[in-house]
């Protein structure tokens, strides 16, 4: 590139950034966020490296290649984190999508405003429920001295159950307290999608005939295929991101539910917690991102060849 043509680009790019400096305001603390807490921390990706101490600091400890990294594979903690967090994200993403699509479409042939707006807002609140008090109520449900599941149990004579050692039933009590409190929140993007509808496509199907039923397959559905598209990519990227807050208060430190309700995030804080462990910890949490990363382009790019208007990027 020639230097008057360098220039001229130079003049562009600030003169485009004096144009859009208001938006790019609007921007600067989501800028600041990510300069901060996502790309201030990646040198410290280094300790996965090392044998880390505190004396030597991250640049100065022993460095260990992938021995870290063997130890987990080895030991098969690895497989039984990545296994669990994907599985269970997986389980969050196409039953919340299938559950999110059906409540806006439910939302939707509502006639009545007033009963709408309240079933709205009924729906919307166990979003802001916090995890502690679903970890609270969930206790005061499922333990085995006083849980309400229990007393009903004795008083239809039956054993009481030891349910928070019973390792194959928390995949299910974890999942539904999951879509319990985010399905609601979840659907308000399919929601506003099919608010979005030209009227004319619902009025020309009345005309004709069209049942509320064939309404919503034959132009509801196929409608909000691009949002499910993009909603599910975004999903993806966070595969291997579970719900810290949910489990950790579900489950606790219960060594006996590790098997079926250990994530790489409730391992990772474990290891800092009671080991001080940053190096294993910190090899988990590079894996966790370089696989996440690797899915996201992987699926996009499948996304891209086989429609390009629904790909991210």
């Amino acid at each position: 590139m020639t230097r008057p043509s360098r220039a001229k680009g130079y003049a562009s790019f600030w003169k485009g950034v004096s144009h859009s400096k208001m938006l790019l305001l609007m921007c600067l603390p989501a800028i600041v966020f990510f300069l901060v807490f996502a790309y201030g921390p990646m040198p410290g990706a280094y300790i996965a490296f090392t044998n880390f101490n505190y004396r030597d600091g991250i640049f100065g400890s022993p460095f260990v290649g992938m021995k870290n990294f063997e130890f987990l594979i080895k030991s098969g903690q690895l497989w039984l984190l990545t296994k669990n967090t994907v599985l269970y994200n997986l389980a969050f993403i196409v039953i919340g999508n299938v559950l999110q699509i059906g409540l806006a479409i439910m939302l939707n042939e509502i006639r009545s405003k007033y009963f709408k707006k309240v079933s709205q807002a009924l729906m919307f609140l166990p979003y802001f429920v916090s995890v502690v008090l679903i970890g609270v109520i969930a206790f005061n449900l499922l333990n085995y001295d006083t849980g309400a599941v229990n007393a009903l149990i004795l008083e239809t004579g039956g054993n009481p159950l030891k349910i928070y050692s019973m390792a194959g039933l928390w995949p299910f009590i974890i999942i539904i307290a999951h879509l319990w409190q985010s399905t609601g929140y979840g659907s308000i993007v399919y929601f506003a999608a099919i608010m979005g509808l030209d009227d004319s496509m619902f009025e020309a199907a009345a005309i004709d005939g069209a049942s509320a039923w064939q309404r919503i397959r034959y132009i509801i559905l196929p409608s909000l295929k691009p949002t499910f598209i993009i909603l599910l990519l975004f999903a993806l990227g966070g595969i291997m991101r579970g719900n810290f807050g949910l489990f950790w208060n579900l489950v606790g430190n219960n060594a006996q539910l590790y098997q079926t309700t250990d994530i790489i995030e409730t391992s990772v804080y474990r290891m800092l917690v009671s080991q001080n462990n940053f190096t294993t910890s910190t090899a988990v949490g590079l894996y966790q991102s370089l696989f996440g990363f690797v899915l996201v382009m992987t699926v996009n790019w499948i996304v891209r060849r086989i429609n390009p208007d629904y790909a991210l990027f």
